[in-house]
């Protein structure tokens, strides 16, 4: 019954909003772009339309505009067991589809593709079969030859490890995510011809059901839940959906559903999703959802590049998403639960990811965690591990100021989780703040050495604002600064040119909610604004919270992967009515609120319903801006909009707004735009050389990680006669600069020192070693191995092993091998050895690098397990060790 006197309640409400004046529709639009429009009762993008019918009914006829523009030049690879091991990152075969065909010619394995074409200004029809050749004589030549095919980078894939040929490329259903090319059905079959493989797919799929009319009609009680009504709509009735799809993801289990096409828990997706959230909506089935990622009294990485930890290392997302529920709930019990938790899990995370050159934390980006999506294609994991991201030290900054919260709380001293906090807050503005920007830069990376990648990452900038990295002063420039498209803040900027739609070039709903909460923060008006139509015109449009979109168009079709009903895009669209247009703040004492409306979305909105531990808000907010003129609760004038944590009952909160201008306004709208490709540079003689790049208008030279020159000479001289690494970056006529190439290594001094020296060589089949073989390190195998050798010279040297890692795929599972190093009884960190390929045990690597003092003669170094060194996946921790290499530096 209470259902439907919500019903009626919310058609009342919308009648008087539509009698309030004249027909909506001829209202000014709350937000309008060059795109699209922002109504209180509809979004319009051109003749695409969302209109609320009711509060618990919304109507959309949005056309996909995908297969009209599905282009007949295809772009492509093949690709020997998933891998991108064909042609060099920037090359591709092409061809332009004519009218009839539906074959292509036979293509050679790995042989230099012609210059790509202008895009032709025709398109391809719908559901076109086409068939794909390919001539692998090349590879199956050097199998016979060699025992292993060597590719155009050096590396080397044994006859014995072959698994298949495939093709990627970006016209649908290719897909340029080399990973997952067998689950996607892109494997290549072998003809009559042992020589040619050939695939036959339907190129621009199109599904006549998507092509209609689509409406949104309440299906679930929300009786129980918060009630908001505003007089924009939009906002109610996108605010209703977003809590039915809430209902909706809650599991048999009690768990938080990932999205409508993921099940599961994963750690950072519930993490953020209850922060934003979750905390408050469903407090209880946020600590199952955090349980379960959970084991040896650790939180989990969830499976990911590399083996996921340490190569991904945001698992202390949990600690927020714990600290929050803790606020809200004032669950003693939770925090004597999660406590031990995250000191455990910190304390790992110290001795195996903490970086003290920098005062930084190593690993991926948070969230962003699909390799060639945000980083060059030359940086494998154990280069993503050595990177230091924004976003992801934000994380273990505040993940460290929760510890030592949650320590005082317990009477213990918090001493030690304050100072490593205050070391990560000043690691990030001393060597990741771009002055000449006004943000903060996306990560640095390198090999040996570590320069800048200048991109903006909207998460991390965010994170960086409401978790007060950034002071007021540079909050205030990020937010006025930071480069912001018209469909959205992307995820990086600039993008990176031929990687599709994802995170590059992808606008993601959860990110631009923290990027809304952040501008609110700040105080921005013109940012928030366009934030939160971003939010409101996809879920409008599309009836759902869909995970991302492509940022050019703002369609959800387009990406390399997608689900509507995403766990962290609806909590985001939540969030924007309780953290924004409510501004709640949750503290240990009580909930505060802060309230911060644009004048477009001013007026009267209620939220009714809200429980806060024993008691029940009805919350009452009028008028807009960021200041509050007054404040009653219960019928009395108050001080301040502050609700104490033992409140108990009913109470009933009337805010009025002091309609004040907001302090910020400044906004950097921007044209979408890509980079310069990845320069590839290589060492001739005493030179680094490199081909010319199209888009670039000019060279920058690094050289140790700093910066050298800017040149448009395509060579450049090495003048040291030891050692030197050499990074070139290729810049436009903007001023925007590409990643830079993989390093350029000028060393005199090298020395390898075989494993299978100390220890006996392993009997198993493997391939492609160096020596008379390889040493086998498990978790019963070898658990410590001791390095003994002499040196000439004293000095600082780079130091590595050369390893197999055969446990599991280049980006997923948990099987990354890990080590303690010590060199000369001196504890020097961690020996990170990402899986290589799933059963490539003939495919060699190298791990991190270290740089470490030796002395002149013997020398000791010593590969040892230590409790810290458990992966997530705790019982199988396994690689093959080939040698040890040493570089001398000075």
């Amino acid at each position: 019954m209470m259902k439907y006197k919500v019903i009626v309640l919310a058609a009342l409400c919308i009648l008087l909003n539509c009698q309030s004046g004249e027909n909506s529709s001829k209202h000014s639009p709350i937000y309008q772009s060059e795109s699209f429009e922002i109504y209180k009762d509809k979004v319009v993008q051109g003749e695409n339309i969302a209109e609320v019918v009711s509060p618990i009914h919304l109507k959309s006829n949005y056309r996909s505009p995908a297969s009209t523009t599905f282009s007949r030049l295809v772009k492509f690879k093949f690709s020997i067991n998933e891998k991108d091991n064909e042609l060099a990152p920037g090359a591709d075969h092409w061809l332009i589809i004519g009218d009839d065909q539906h074959e292509s010619e036979v293509v050679t394995f790995g042989a230099n593709p012609q210059p790509i074409p202008d895009q032709p200004n025709t398109y391809l029809s719908t559901n076109y079969e086409f068939t794909f050749k390919v001539d692998v004589s090349p590879v199956l030549k050097q199998f016979e030859e060699k025992g292993f095919y060597e590719a155009f980078n050096g590396t080397k894939v044994a006859k014995a490890d072959f698994k298949g040929f495939y093709i990627a490329g970006g016209s649908e259903p290719l897909t340029w995510d080399f990973v997952n090319l067998d689950s996607q059905g892109l494997k290549l079959q072998p003809t009559d011809d042992k020589h040619i493989y050939s695939i036959t797919v339907t190129l621009n799929p199109y599904n006549e059901a998507e092509a209609q009319d689509k409406a949104w009609n309440l299906s679930e009680d929300i009786s129980n839940r918060p009630q908001y009504v505003s007089q924009q709509p939009i906002v109610d009735a996108l605010f209703n959906l977003s809590l039915e799809e809430a209902i909706k993801n809650i599991e048999p289990d009690s768990t938080l559903r990932t999205g409508a096409k993921w099940g599961g828990v994963w750690t950072r997706d519930v993490s953020y999703s209850i922060l934003l959230a979750f905390a408050y909506h469903e407090p209880e089935v946020a600590k199952i959802s955090l349980r379960k990622k959970v084991r040896r009294g650790r939180i989990i990485q969830d499976t990911g590049s590399g083996g996921a930890w340490p190569v991904s290392s945001d698992r202390t997302t949990w600690c927020l998403a714990a600290w929050e529920i803790y606020k809200v709930t004032g669950d003693k019990d939770w925090l004597d639960e999660v406590y031990p938790i995250i000191k455990n899990t910190l304390e790992d995370d110290y001795k195996t990811i903490y970086d003290e050159r920098f005062g930084l934390y190593s690993g991926e980006s948070s969230f962003l965690d699909w390799r060639e999506q945000t980083y060059p294609k030359w940086m494998d994991n154990r280069d993503i591990y050595v990177s230091h991201n924004l976003g992801t030290n934000v994380v273990h900054y505040q993940a460290h100021r929760i510890l030592a919260e949650m320590a005082k709380l317990k009477g213990e001293d918090a001493t030690i989780f304050n100072e490593r906090a205050d070391h990560i807050k000043k690691g990030i503005n001393d060597h990741l703040w771009l002055q000449d920007q006004g943000y903060y830069a996306q990560f640095m990376y390198g090999r040996e050495d570590l320069m800048l990648s200048p991109r903006y990452e909207a998460l991390g900038e965010a994170l960086a604002i409401l978790f007060g990295v950034a002071d007021a002063e540079k909050a205030a420039s990020i937010i006025s600064k930071s480069p912001l498209t018209e469909f959205g803040a992307t995820c990086i900027y600039p993008q990176i040119p031929d990687i599709p739609p994802y995170h590059n070039n992808g606008i993601w709903p959860f990110v631009q909610s923290y990027w809304n909460w952040a501008a609110a923060k700040t105080g921005n008006e013109a940012v928030l604004n366009h934030g939160l139509a971003s939010v409101y015109r996809a879920a409008g449009l599309f009836l759902t919270n869909y995970e991302n979109m492509v940022a050019e168009t703002g369609d959800f079709l387009g990406t390399e992967i997608n689900s509507h009903r995403m766990l962290w895009s609806m909590a985001g669209n939540l969030a924007m009515v309780h953290r924004v247009f409510m501004g709640m703040e949750f503290t240990t004492d009580g909930l505060a609120f802060n309230p911060v409306i644009p004048s477009a979305y001013g007026g009267e909105r209620s939220l009714s319903n809200f429980k806060y531990r024993d008691a029940i808000l009805n919350i009452t907010v009028s008028g807009h801006g960021t200041k509050i003129k007054s404040v009653m609760i219960d019928g009395k004038t108050v001080d301040k909009a502050f609700i104490a944590s033992d409140a108990s009952g009913t109470h009933e909160i009337v805010i009025e707004m002091a309609n004040n201008d907001f302090p910020n306004k400044g906004i950097n709208s921007v044209e979408n735009h890509f980079t310069p490709t990845t320069v590839l540079a290589k060492k001739e003689g005493d030179f680094v050389t490199w081909q010319a790049i199209k888009e670039a208008k000019a060279y920058r030279i690094y050289k140790n990680g700093n910066f050298v020159k800017t040149t448009t000479d395509t060579a450049f001289k090495n003048d040291e006669e030891g050692y030197a690494s050499y990074m070139i970056s290729a810049v436009d006529e903007k001023g925007y600069e590409g990643f830079a190439s993989e390093p350029v290594i000028f060393a005199n001094d090298v020395l390898t020192i075989e494993a299978e020296r100390f220890a006996a060589a392993s009997t198993l089949p493997y391939s492609n070693f160096s020596g008379n073989g390889f040493v086998e390190l498990t978790l019963n195998k070898n658990r410590e191995l001791d390095f003994t050798f002499e040196v000439e010279k004293a000095g600082t040297y780079i130091l590595d092993f050369k390893y197999a890692n055969g446990s599991g795929r280049w980006n997923t599972n948990n099987k990354c091998a890990i080590r303690s190093l010590t060199v000369n009884n001196q504890y020097e960190g961690v020996v990170v050895m990402p899986q290589r390929g799933k059963d490539e045990w003939s495919d060699w690597g190298f791990s991190n690098v270290h740089q470490v003092q030796l002395k002149a003669g013997t020398n000791t170094v010593k590969v040892h397990f230590e409790d810290w060194n458990n992966n997530m996946n705790v019982d199988v921790n396994t690689a093959m060790l080939d040698y040890l290499r040493l570089i001398f530096i000075k």
